[in-house]
């Protein structure tokens, strides 16, 4: 069941204007991924709000969730592709330009690339790339580039400048003191 908590998240992300939200949650059980993903996919749905559900191809189908996330030690693109059909986004995480050249190849929806910046919400971290990746990746490929790791209100500017078109934040915002001011403060800085 999704907490009271979650949902209150939810609803600031919805409101300030968040237009694309990933769940991940590695510690969950399949059926207790599937069910937050779903309460989470009808919330998100009924405000326009895209959901993309990490690792789990089959989860975003049954959760009728906007698209899915997948790593490099997940399945293919195709094979999630296949799974989720055309209707929903496939996104890649990529770690280097070798794998942004192949995920190019792809028909993946759109590629993140990161860590930009030294970050501490994923354990077992990639080498940090910074934004002179984000400007050679954009080099490589016309398709949507969302940076990911490290990445603070103050960065915010020479990432979108760098070439990216969206940003991942985690520890930004659901850590900060007031989260609705930080969500709203992350949207209007790429204003």
């Amino acid at each position: 069941m999704i907490k009271t908590s979650e949902i209150a998240f939810a609803e600031v992300l919805a409101e300030c204007g968040v237009q694309l939200v990933q769940i991940r949650n590695k510690n969950a059980s399949s059926r207790d991924f599937l069910q937050i993903s779903k309460q989470l996919s009808t919330f998100f749905n009924r405000r326009g709000v895209r959901l993309i559900v990490n690792d789990r191809p089959d989860l975003s189908l049954l959760a009728d969730a906007g698209g899915v996330h997948v790593g490099q030690d997940d399945v293919e693109v195709g094979v999630a592709r296949q799974v989720c059909g055309n209707d929903r986004w496939v996104g890649i995480s990529t770690h280097s330009l070798e794998q942004v050249r192949r995920a190019n190849a792809t028909s993946a929806d759109y590629i993140a690339i990161g860590p930009i910046f030294p970050s501490s919400t994923k354990e077992d971290l990639e080498p940090v790339m910074g934004v002179e990746c984000i400007r050679a990746a954009r080099r490589l490929t016309s398709k949507p580039l969302v940076a990911i790791g490290g990445i603070t209100l103050d960065r915010v500017p020479e990432v979108f400048q760098a070439g990216a078109d969206c940003i991942a934040v985690a520890r930004g915002l659901v850590c900060a003191t007031d989260p609705r001011r930080r969500v709203q403060e992350f949207v209007q800085a790429r204003s």
